[in-house]
């Protein structure tokens, strides 16, 4: 879908009558995002987009709020997970609720405001590395690092339980006990190595990156 339609649905709704409003908010998701694709330079598909953009729109919110703790950056940072959604609209390929794919957006756009070393390194789960006198993270390597790299890295070395933990750390600000109760994590050394294993992956993917950048 066109950028200036992305950014005319968030500024000037289209003008409907009540009636035309009320029957689109008892549609599903499916159905309205099957009516903005179908018509997506129309006042009748970009109003099926803004209905279901707005159904999540306080939810993204509240997932942004939990991590930047700022109401102002939140809000920020909703409506740019709003306006990406609508740019992608039609890239969702319907495998999973729309709710399920607009969460994946906001994660990413949190995870690009996630501390660098909160990802690499945690003082307060990590007393492993720090006793085996590992280095830490080159501090103008992480900098070079472009974050839709970092994000890519996560997606691509980290198991989906490595992801899960990371989260749960970094943005829930979730206690390494609690994260493997939450997760059900069997092994001996717990969440705690989870997070251990998944910032040497990380660590490990930096350097190789730089590497080949080089």
């Amino acid at each position: 879908m066109s950028v200036s339609g992305a950014t005319d649905i968030f500024c000037s709704a289209p003008v409907l009558n009540t009636m035309e409003t009320n029957i689109a908010s008892e549609i599903d998701d499916r159905g309205l995002l099957k009516q903005a694709l179908d018509a997506p330079d129309h006042t009748a598909g970009r109003h099926a987009a803004s209905v279901l953009l707005d159904r999540y729109h306080g939810q993204v919110y509240i997932w942004c709020l939990r991590y930047v703790r700022d109401h102002e950056q939140a809000l920020d940072m909703a409506q740019e997970v709003m306006l990406n959604a609508y740019r992608n609209l039609d890239s969702f390929a319907g495998k999973s609720q729309f709710s399920s794919w607009l969460f994946s957006i906001t994660r990413n756009r949190c995870l690009s405001e996630l501390r660098r070393p909160c990802l690499l390194m945690d003082e307060g789960a990590d007393p492993d590395d720090r006793a085996t006198h590992e280095a830490p993270p080159d501090q103008g390597l992480e900098e070079r690092v472009a974050e839709e790299d970092l994000v890519e890295l996560i997606g691509r070395l980290l198991d989906p339980v490595e992801q899960q933990a990371l989260w749960l750390r970094c943005f829930e600000r979730m206690p390494v006990e609690e994260i493997t109760e939450v997760l059900g994590i069997e092994e001996a050394s717990g969440a705690r190595g989870v997070l251990q294993r998944a910032r040497r992956k990380l660590r490990v993917g930096l350097v190789d990156l730089h590497v080949g950048d080089g």
